[in-house]
């Protein structure tokens, strides 16, 4: 994200020369383009904190072009001092504010800085578990985010497109939560999970003896959802007949519970996601291409984990996060580990980084988790094992070395301590100070080893916390 730079969008001209040295005199970093440039550098710069245009030529497209690919961006026109005329009608919408050029300095720092208090006031207040997932720089989720902030406030429906594990219902819930359904209900279905025979009854209700076990009238999930969003998670998997069914309700908004003939409205968005195929299902004859047009109005592809390895580190540090708001401890990771799993291709996607997250919390509470620590199947596939020990590394053997007492005698209490801290020292420098590891290799409990750092004065770089 480029929050903190301003666009300037100019011919390249000694005007934008001009104005490109005052706003870096005033210390604010700049990005310039001109007008015909901005589809190239857009969908890889994200958001700016303000875009100042200074281009009379073709205005109303450089505009549209900029809300199109920024939507949250201020813009502000700057027009040559007595130019004079107003702006054009298609255009008076999207700007935020018109500046004369040449300008003072109080006028365009004030004006600058209020637009960016505004637009700080009106961020929407994201709760952590919704973005869970969604977290990162990358080209490829920075556009996954952009495409949920353009149709969340819509009634488009949206077909998310994605491996299994990559967070497709994350998405659906942004998507409700940044609509006008948000007071709403959101209802999940996984079409997948329920048999057959079942499916009907779950998404469109049943009448009192509809079928052997109707004991009582039931509301769907259509009628559950009412004023809300219906999210169909795994609508590959949905029977033919039943696609049938579901293709009416899109169109007509309306359905009838099994056992019944009577119509009843609905008001509910549909957000389905799938990890299938859905145009090779299709040739395969298992699902209707009819349905697939109703639902593909507005698709969203969810990136696979292993596409954007660089934002492993922002991940984890969400989910342990998540881990210590729900008091369910806590663990940390070294740069090395992190490189690791970066490197890693990640089959299970998000969902297997976070099942890995929680299992290293219960085997190294509160402790830190360094490359040797990491599952061996994650070692194999990145050939990341630990190298083997040297030969002059090799642990002590279990039965001591014959010993000579000298002739004038000796210590023994002190010959001993130093023996230990000797011993002590050396299972810090090989672990790199990480006292849990070091205590693992003198085979002692941690908390005995840190008394012993204290008697000998030495220190690890986790001694501190007990």
């Amino acid at each position: 994200m480029n929050l903190q730079s301003l666009l300037l969008v100019a011919p390249e001209t000694e005007d934008r020369r001009q104005i490109q040295a005052v706003l870096e005199f005033c210390e604010y970093p700049v990005v310039t383009a001109a007008p015909d440039e901005l589809e190239q550098i857009l969908p890889e710069a994200g958001d700016f904190r303000t875009a100042i245009i200074a281009a009379s030529q073709g205005l109303a497209r450089t505009v549209q072009t900029l809300k199109r690919h920024s939507p949250a961006t201020p813009l502000v026109v700057l027009r040559r001092r007595g130019e004079g005329g107003s702006l054009p009608t298609g255009v008076v919408a999207d700007v935020t504010a018109t500046l004369d050029w040449p300008t003072t300095y109080p006028l365009l720092t004030e004006l600058l800085q209020r637009l960016l208090r505004e637009r700080e006031t009106k961020k929407p207040r994201r709760p952590m578990e919704l973005f869970r997932s969604l977290s990162g720089d990358s080209p490829a989720i920075r556009q996954t985010r952009r495409l949920i902030e353009q149709v969340a406030d819509t009634d488009v429906t949206v077909l998310i497109l994605g491996e299994s594990g990559t967070g497709k219902e994350v998405v659906a819930r942004n998507l409700h939560y940044h609509s006008s359904r948000r007071n709403k209900p959101f209802v999940p279905v996984n079409c997948g999970a329920i048999p057959a025979e079942l499916l009907e009854s779950e998404l469109f209700g049943h009448e009192k003896g509809a079928f052997t076990g109707a004991l009582s009238a039931r509301q769907g999930r259509f009628e559950m959802a009412e004023g809300g969003t219906l999210f169909l998670d795994e609508i590959g998997d949905m029977p033919l007949n039943m696609q049938v069914k579901l293709l009416r309700v899109l169109q007509e908004r309306c359905f009838e519970r099994v056992g019944s003939n009577r119509s009843i409205q609905c008001d509910v968005r549909v957000i389905a996601a799938t990890h299938r195929n859905l145009e090779e299902e299709i040739r395969a004859g298992r699902f209707r291409e009819d349905l697939y047009y109703r639902l593909n109005v507005f698709p969203i592809e969810v990136p696979a984990l292993r596409e954007r390895g660089e934002d492993i580190p922002a991940l984890v540090a969400d989910l342990i996060a998540r881990i210590e708001n729900e008091k369910r401890g806590s663990v940390r990771l070294t740069a090395a580990a992190l490189e690791v799993l970066k490197r890693y291709d990640w089959p299970g996607n998000v969902r297997e980084l976070a099942n890995l997250i929680e299992r290293l919390a219960v085997l190294y509470p509160y402790g830190v988790v360094d490359v040797s620590d990491l599952p061996e199947k994650i070692l194999r596939k990145v050939d990341a094992a630990p190298p083997p020990k040297p030969p002059t590394e090799a642990p002590l053997p279990s039965a001591a070395p014959a010993a000579t007492l000298p002739e004038e005698g000796l210590d023994l209490k002190q010959h001993i301590s130093s023996l230990e801290k000797e011993l002590i020292r050396q299972a810090l420098e090989e672990t790199g100070g990480v006292v849990a590891h070091a205590a693992k290799r003198l085979k002692m409990r941690r908390t005995t080893l840190v008394e012993k750092l204290r008697k000998y004065g030495l220190r690890g770089e986790d001694a501190a916390e007990i």
